[in-house]
């Protein structure tokens, strides 16, 4: 037995007695962190990673820079130890003491006084082991926990490596570095990605504890709480004024006694009041597991809406387990909304079809019963080590997606699943989160063991996060019906039948069952970009029958993603998707020299320098090779042509100053070729294919290197940022130039749901500022106009080909600008707001135009507070305002408008907000500067 004196110890430091709980949180232990074949012992930490607690101990040098996630994959290829002694615990003869950790990444072997306690493979499971027998049978004077991880990709090779192991057609397996990834229950992006690095890193990465228990006590280690309408079951549109269903389930360590009830408490978060109270009827008490339900009125609950739809509302659910002698054993409080979110995939009616709509199925979200359109991006893990990303990091981000006029991401499959805080926040902030299960541009095994850890995983993160109203959504994976299925189809097409089943006995079998067994409130579908179902039925074993290429010609269906590398056909709206949805597209950009600093020798920053090269992870190396320039000059030539095809290029005489202005070149592409997708995208909300989303490629950086990130890892916004929230207002007037026609189509869009009514201004001005009028067409002109609800009206069509042809006609000389002002109501509110937008095409690349000196000025205005843009020499395009670069290296400024069309004699007002502040000093207004394309042109 443990020894006396140390008993006494931890009974002076515990206040819990035979019957209470007391509960050790580890973070508070005093871990070491060891190596020995290596020689390497450090301190240690809960939460964290072998990489992170390395480099706080300056054993290893900062992981991002310059390219030490080659250098240092040592790390990932060594195993390490965790080690730290136990103190607290209570010594009672009835307590039971259990471990619980709710994230071990990945293998991790754990031992309690040198006895093995229990194996883990899987980073994203919940684990709690009773190790009451291993106390009461320690012989040592001090309890010793120990946590060896084993490197995953060691041990991914050897299980890929196995006899009779499953194996697939070259090809499916998306191969980035380290191999076999889909062999193992780790985030997927670990072994490498082509935006980000391969650190496939270690350790305890959440929270953990030791929990101990009286007699009929319990600890709660996760709920869920699901509310749906009554009737309502998943993937279809419920009653709206059904009432409302709660269903709650508590997952516990310990034992539930026979006889225990539930009951619920219902506060509104704003006002503090009591909504609601009562029993829950029903009781289904498995022991670990207790759960119950009951019935809301309808009327009692004011609705969650996402941003730009509708407020917020939010109320706290307590739930507290009750003893038959009426003690309360347990008490816990989620914060949640009440809201429907549906993906209507539905066959398109009859009714829908006599109003233009194209026949086939539908594809977009309804909120509370609404249709709306998704603006937003996909997200992908902040961090290469998940300790590192902070609430506020979060926050950050989500309040630039919600100033950007995003209402919704996409949290990619093959990252990690989000914390808590990350849905708490944009529970807060109206932002939807449509998340997957974390499987990826692969094809995965389905042996008993592998589909077991999976459904258990599934459980547990579908029980743990269902209660957020941002939650909007449950896919299975990415990309693999619209890529792995077609893949194999395409190089194995006598084995498709084998992969089907396999892809359907894991996407299908286990995960659908793991979502509808748990929630009636949220949809689930098998694969990111899928073509929908082909049927829904309830009465059948298995409800949901894929639609996969069952497809009837002239009919639409499912969502859509698009990748064009080829830039000279960036702009042809004839090769872009026309779906019913858009999840993905894009291309990539350069960060700016900022954020390259922060990773990058100065002697480096140079565009085509090695360490920015082999940063560039597109394309992928394919493997451990250090040396990828092949690949990754590829993505830089893509880059490169696209600068030069569209824009005058930098060619400065100071290197840095060059650098700097080339990687902004890059991102005033990408800006350029996304608008001109989310443009078209939105316009289709009124054309046949009845388009109601778009969510682009992607949000922000894992580090600092080219990548399709619209907000750099620090925070700063690229030029997409800003141009994707300018073309994601409310209502905006939209250019489309089809190049394969030579016609001009100009469409006013809103996404309101009321009629919108307004007046456009269409015409053609010179780079010198004149107003310039051709005689040959009627193309300047203001146009009154009408827009449905969620829909858009055609206002103008232009032949830019016949017009090019006129002898009077001098492209290079003139920009088509559009001009919009109208008026409509938000959603759920009575008053009427005036909407504005600009909007630009120019009939030759801004290469070959003739640019002039726009004279930009820029000047603050200390009176409110922001800075006032003129150009007043000639028309301004890409304006940019931007703060000195002396000093933006520790301080990031935000502007609300940039990247804007400003002409001659015109003023812009443009706010700000500060994001980061290590230098902002008295008078940094004055160090506020203007740009446009055309100082590229200046050496």
């Amino acid at each position: 037995m443990i020894a006396n004196m140390l008993y006494s110890i931890l009974i002076a430091l515990t206040t819990s007695t035979a019957s209470a709980v007391n509960i050790i949180d580890l973070s508070d232990a005093a871990w070491t962190l060891n190596n020995d074949g290596l020689n390497i012992s450090v301190p240690g930490y809960v939460p964290s990673y072998v990489h992170v607690d390395l480099y706080a101990s300056q054993v290893i040098d900062d992981p991002y820079y310059g390219l030490n996630d080659f250098n240092l994959r040592w790390v990932a290829l060594s195993d390490w130890n965790y080690t730290a002694q136990l103190l607290g615990l209570s010594e009672e003869e009835s307590i039971s003491t259990f471990l619980l950790f709710n994230g071990l990444d990945t293998f991790a072997d754990i031992r309690l006084c040198s006895q093995p306690v229990a194996s883990t493979n899987n980073q994203f499971r919940q684990y709690y082991f009773n190790i009451t027998d291993i106390l009461s049978g320690c012989k040592s004077s001090s309890l010793d926990l120990q946590v060896e991880f084993g490197s995953a990709p060691k041990i991914a090779e050897e299980i890929a490596n196995q006899p009779g192991q499953e194996t697939w057609p070259w090809g499916v397996e998306g191969l980035f570095e380290f191999t076999h990834r889909q062999f193992i229950r780790k985030e997927q992006s670990d072994f490498g990605w082509d935006w980000g690095p391969g650190f496939a890193p270690a350790g305890i990465w959440q929270k953990a504890w030791v929990v101990q228990l009286g007699s009929e006590k319990v600890y709660v280690r996760n709920m869920l709480i699901d509310l749906y309408r009554e009737g309502q079951l998943n993937n279809l549109p419920p009653d709206q004024t059904a009432n409302w269903v709660l269903n709650a389930s508590v997952d516990v360590v310990g034992v539930v006694p026979d006889g225990a009830s539930l009951n619920f408490r219902i506060v509104d978060v704003t006002t503090q009041e009591e909504v609601g109270s009562g029993d829950l009827v029903n009781i289904m008490n498995n022991g670990d597991v207790i759960t119950g339900s009951a019935t809301l009125a309808a009327e009692d609950y004011n609705l969650w809406w996402p941003s730009g739809l509708g407020p917020q509302n939010l109320y706290n659910i307590t739930i507290d387990i009750v003893s038959q002698s009426g003690n309360i054993l347990s008490s816990v409080t989620k914060r949640t909304g009440f809201r429907t979110i549906v993906l209507n995939m539905e066959v398109v009616s009859e009714e829908e079809i006599s109003k233009g709509v194209a026949p086939g199925n539908n594809w977009h979200f309804e909120i509370n019963g609404q249709p709306f359109y998704a603006k937003g991006s996909n997200f992908i893990p902040p961090d290469a080590f998940w300790t590192r990303v902070t609430p506020e990091k979060i926050r950050q981000l989500f309040n630039s997606a919600v100033a950007g006029n995003q209402n919704m991401l996409r949290v990619w499959a093959s990252g990690a699943y989000s914390p808590d805080f990350m849905y708490d926040i944009a529970d807060e902030l109206g932002l939807l989160l449509w998340s997957e299960f974390e499987f990826g541009d692969a094809l995965y095994p389905i042996y008993p063991e592998f589909l077991e850890n999976c459904r258990l995983e599934a459980v547990y993160q579908v029980r743990r996060v269902n209660h957020h109203p941002s939650l909007a959504l449950w896919a299975g994976g990415n990309e693999l019906e619209s890529l792995e299925l077609r893949i194999v189809n395409t190089v194995a097409p006598d084995m498709y039948d084998r992969y089907l089943h396999e892809y359907e006995t894991l996407f299908l079998d286990i995960l659908l069952p793991a979502v509808y067994g748990n929630s009636r409130s949220i949809t689930y579908t098998p694969s990111s970009t899928t073509n929908g179902y082909l049927s829904l039925n309830f009465s059948n074993p298995m409800p949901l029958i894929q639609r996969y290429n069952n497809a009837t010609p002239g009919s639409i269906y499912g969502d859509t993603d698009y990748y064009n590398y080829n830039t000279n056909q960036a702009f042809n709206l004839s090769g872009y998707p026309v779906g019913r949805f858009a999840n993905e597209f894009g291309f990539q950009s350069m960060p700016s020299i900022n954020s390259w600093r922060q990773a990058v020798a100065e002697s480096e920053l140079s565009f085509n320098s090695s360490t920015v090269v082999l940063r560039n992870h597109h394309y992928p190396s394919g493997g451990l090779n250090t040396t990828n320039y092949s690949n990754s000059s590829k993505g830089m030539a893509e880059m490169t042509i696209a600068a030069q095809t569209y824009y005058p290029v930098p060619s400065k005489a100071d290197p840095l100053a060059n650098f700097s202005a080339w990687c902004h070149t890059t991102q005033i592409f990408q800006a350029d070729f996304y608008k001109s997708q989310i443009q078209f995208y939105r316009a289709g909300s009124g054309r046949p294919e009845r388009q109601l989303g778009s969510l682009y490629w992607q949000l922000e950086d894992i580090w600092q290197a080219p990548t399709w990130a619209g907000i750099e890892y620090d925070g700063r916004w690229k030029v997409l940022h800003n141009v994707a929230k300018d073309i994601f207002q409310p209502v905006i007037v939209a250019p489309l130039w089809n190049m394969s026609t030579g016609i001009l189509q100009v469409y006013v869009v809103s996404d309101l749901w009321d009629e919108v009514k307004g007046k456009a201004s269409l015409g053609w001005v010179g780079w010198d500022g004149g107003i310039v009028n051709f005689d040959i067409t009627d193309e300047t002109a203001d146009v009154d106009f009408t827009i449905g609800a969620l829909n858009s009206t055609l206002l103008a069509t232009l032949n830019i080909t016949k017009l090019t042809a006129s002898p009077t006609f001098n492209a290079d000389e003139v920009v088509f600008v559009t001009n919009l002002t109208a008026s409509g109501k938000q959603p759920n509110t009575e008053a009427t707001k005036t909407y504005t937008h600009t909007n630009w095409f120019t009939p030759t690349p801004l290469a070959s135009a003739a640019l002039i000196d726009p004279g930009l000025i820029v000047e603050y205005d200390d009176s409110t507070d922001e800075f006032v843009v003129r150009a007043e020499m000639g028309t301004s395009i890409w304006t940019w305002v931007s703060l000195d670069e002396d000093i933006s290296d520790e301080v990031i400024i935000v502007f609300d408008d940039n990247g804007f069309l400003l002409r001659k004699g015109e003023e812009r007002r443009v706010k700000y907000s500060v994001l980061k502040n290590d230098r902002l000093e008295a008078g940094w207004e004055n160090m506020v500067g203007v740009s446009s394309i055309w100082h590229n042109t200046l050496p």
